[in-house]
């Protein structure tokens, strides 16, 4: 356990650093002139390639488009993060009867592992949001996050397919970045004209092929054509409006900002602006909605600063009242980009493999990320600055952006990393051997050129390793891509509200 002065100096150390990221923007990000966007949708055809457009993909009439809501999460992961968002998801269910799903857009510093490869395996999405939080990210920050959440969190590289920027401060050459290293989609521009105006820039998601077409008066060297990135998609993130319209944005936790210009917090007034702007979006072209959080500020277990319970309660109201419109669906920003390249009617929905829920059937008493399966199987990593849990071996050294994947504390057993052929549910890290011998699992992961001097970097091993030398095995692969029911912290799993509070205070799991 921590002691009483560090472990007090943490909390207020992480929690001043969220505060830092409001993530606001404050008018038009865009326009017509500056975005000089073209795209030929002729030769731009889905699912590979979209132009940036407000009217649904595949030319589906509204009526016939679902109405997404897009849940995500920024920063790093902790029993009270989780319980943040479990407040709002964990008792919905969408049309299908799914629990819905959600993005969490991971930073690593100050990240539990174990609670990390926990809610991958219940079916949510983790993505990239660089290691130690900074905005315009170099190389090694978005890389190294990809290999740490691939080492210590088993998050198989080909799962890690979205990223989103720090303060949502990007620049052209992230994009490149992004791109190179093999990502799917960005999400850090945001659509800031309310769908409303002739003028918005509230585009479906889009592809790169003929440029940016979002934040071109923010961010230089963007649109206008450019950055041209092929197959390379932009989810924009959909801004809310007060009375003011397009003078009154709200972006990321909206409910964190003072509504319509006034001078104080009032939940009854943003809980207006959030009926307002979704009944816009359902009544027009059905583009989605996002609720874009940072869950420490909403948690009811975050000692330093408990989340206000009118306002957690005035959130759900909204999702209660959202979820009472016909063919609404709270989902993860990769499963809007599935229904995207993939569109069908909302009558048909169901059809995509991403909106299913089917949890794999492993019972063995192994360290997977299903909370049955692990207890007394997990690693506590004792960093005197950031402690964290894990399945898969505790490293000598904190895990940093110049060395993420750094060689095992030789003190304790060695674990095996996740290899690239079998999925995290199916890897036992303690003897190294792959539960799943079928040949429906057989699947090979993606390699990425995140490695020493840009070569492909290959998963597995016990740390310690950049290079790009395959790791023995011969067990077939899979990725799990199904959804459990969302994990709920529970006092058979975490222990209070200071569960693995910083990897530091008790989980009853160990």
């Amino acid at each position: 356990m921590l002691p009483h002065i560090l472990f007090r100096g943490l909390l207020l150390g992480l929690f001043g650093l969220v505060a830092a990221q409001d993530g606001g923007i404050s008018g038009p990000q865009t326009s017509p002139e500056a975005a000089g966007y073209s795209c030929d949708p002729n030769s731009c055809k889905l699912p590979d390639c979209n132009c940036a457009s407000t009217d649904p993909p595949g030319g589906l009439d509204p009526d016939d488009v679902p109405m997404f809501v897009v849940f995500t999460a920024d920063d790093a992961i902790q029993s009270y993060t989780l319980d943040a968002v479990n407040q709002f998801l964990a008792h919905r269910k969408n049309p299908n009867g799914c629990q819905p799903k959600m993005t969490y857009y991971v930073s690593t510093n100050y990240t539990n592992y174990t609670l990390v490869t926990d809610w991958y395996v219940a079916g949510n999405e983790i993505a990239d949001h660089t290691m130690t939080h900074v905005g315009s990210p170099p190389a090694d920050e978005i890389h190294g996050n990809l290999i740490a959440l691939n080492a210590l969190a088993g998050i198989p590289m080909s799962s890690i397919s979205g990223f989103r920027a720090p303060f949502l401060q990007y620049t052209a050459e992230t994009l490149k970045l992004l791109h190179k290293a093999g990502f799917t989609y960005d999400s850090s521009a945001s659509a800031s004209i309310p769908v409303t105006d002739p003028h918005t820039d509230a585009y479906w998601p889009y592809t790169l092929d003929n440029g940016m077409a979002n934040g071109c008066l923010a961010v230089p060297g963007t649109c206008k054509g450019e950055p041209k990135l092929p197959g390379f998609w932009e989810v924009p993130m959909y801004s809310f409006f007060d009375r003011r319209g397009g003078a009154g944005p709200h972006l990321m936790d909206p409910w964190l900002d003072y509504a319509n210009g006034g001078t104080k917090l009032d939940n009854n007034a943003t809980l207006d602006y959030m009926r307002n702007t979704f009944t816009d979006h359902y009544n027009g072209k059905r583009q989605p909605i996002g609720l874009y959080t940072h869950p420490i500020h909403v948690s009811p277990s975050y000692v330093a600063a408990p989340g206000d319970p009118q306002m957690i309660a005035m959130i759900n109201t909204f999702l209660d009242w959202a979820q009472d419109h016909p063919n609404t669906w709270i989902v993860s920003t990769e499963q809007l980009l599935d229904w995207v390249r993939h569109p069908v009617p909302a009558s048909q929905l169901n059809q995509l493999a991403s909106l299913q829920c089917t949890p794999p059937a492993i019972d063995a008493k192994i360290c997977n990320g299903m909370p049955q399966n692990e207890a007394g199987l997990i690693n506590h990593c004792t960093f005197s600055d950031a402690p964290f849990y894990t399945c898969y071996g505790c490293p000598a050294t904190q895990p940093m952006p110049s060395n993420p994947n750094p060689e095992q504390d030789t003190s304790k057993e060695t674990r095996l990393r996740l290899p690239a052929n079998c999925s995290t549910p199916f890897w036992d890290p303690v003897k190294g051997e792959c539960l799943c011998t079928s040949s429906s699992c057989a699947f090979n992961d993606v390699l990425r050129p995140i490695g020493l001097n840009g070569e492909n970097y290959v998963p597995g091993g016990a740390g310690g390793s950049m290079d790009s030398k395959p790791k023995p095995t011969d067990t077939p692969y899979i990725p799990f891509s199904g959804g459990n029911p969302l994990f709920v912290p529970s006092t058979t799993v975490l222990v209070g509200v200071f569960s693995v509070l910083v990897g530091a205070m008790g989980m009853a799991r160990l």
